[in-house]
């Protein structure tokens, strides 16, 4: 069986110039829903035209997405290179001869390095195989646990942090807080003169009192004031803004946009653009 810390990567990207460092980026971060919808999913990406993008919930050699590498998939129809970490190993999807995963992607026009998984030391049992739960797809048995896929985009002479995470859906608030405060304290080893960006699926809004203050570790939030909700409505009464791409160090987020157009996932995508405050 694969090892569930292993990351698999590969370049679709053209041998391009890339020693100069753009002033401007465009990202995008969204929860495919597992790639189900995979044409029109890639059919919006090429049309956001996205320089870094981060893909939740990406499927690789499920039966539910045709046993199909979707991270690798995207990448080679986007031209980008690509970076993809397990979050779980899904008993009841793979093949005889492929097991099946589950995690998160992260495409770049630029070379991505250095990338793992940085596994959360608080996880849910839900998702755990029971002796008394039939192994069957409805009921999702699973090993492996939410994770954060750590990459590094070197655009040109500069280095971006790039922390792509999913929490857990299960359970309450307190935990998603503590896998948060996990990926922020982490970012901490990165010095205020490095850019950045912690995206993906929080499960949570972290805007309401009580949640983790993204502020007190330098953080942006530019979705904060947007007042928008990122998903289809939740069950168990949870909100339906739990989507976020935060920023920090020199790089200014301008132009947030929620796109609620696109209906390929149960999420909407997030992009926007980054102005880079650095060196030329």
């Amino acid at each position: 069986m694969t090892s569930l810390d292993q990351v698999e990567t590969g370049s679709f990207a053209p041998q391009e110039d890339v020693s100069h460092a753009p002033r401007k980026i465009r990202v995008v971060s969204w929860n495919i829903a597992r790639g189900c919808r995979l044409d029109e999913i890639a059919e919006f990406l090429a049309g956001a035209n996205a320089d870094l993008i981060l893909l939740q919930e990406v499927d690789k050699h499920a039966r539910r997405t045709a046993y199909r590498n979707i991270a690798e998939l995207l990448a080679e129809k986007l031209r980008l290179n690509y970076a993809s970490g397990i979050e779980f190993h899904e008993l009841t999807q793979g093949s005889r001869d492929e097991p099946a995963h589950h995690g998160q992607a992260t495409l770049s026009r630029w070379p991505l390095c250095d990338s793992r998984v940085l596994r959360f030391s608080r996880q849910s049992t839900y998702w755990c195989p029971r002796w008394w739960i039939p192994s069957l797809s409805p009921f999702q048995r699973r090993l492996g646990g939410r994770m954060v896929l750590l990459s590094h985009a070197k655009i040109a002479a500069t280095t971006f942090a790039v922390y792509n995470l999913h929490l857990e859906s299960r359970g309450g608030d307190d935990l998603r807080r503590s896998q948060l405060a996990e990926v922020l304290n982490e970012t901490l080893r990165h010095g205020l003169d490095v850019p950045v960006i912690v995206a993906g699926d929080f499960n949570f809004d972290v805007t309401k009192p009580g949640n983790v203050c993204v502020n007190e570790t330098g953080f942006h939030n530019p979705f904060a004031d947007l007042g928008m909700r990122t998903a289809q409505a939740h069950s168990f009464g949870r909100s339906n803004t739990i989507d976020w791409i935060l920023t920090r160090g020199p790089i200014v987020p301008v132009s947030p946009k929620i796109d609620h157009s696109v209906s390929a996932s149960d999420h909407y995508p997030l992009s926007l653009t980054l102005e880079l405050r650095v060196a030329q």
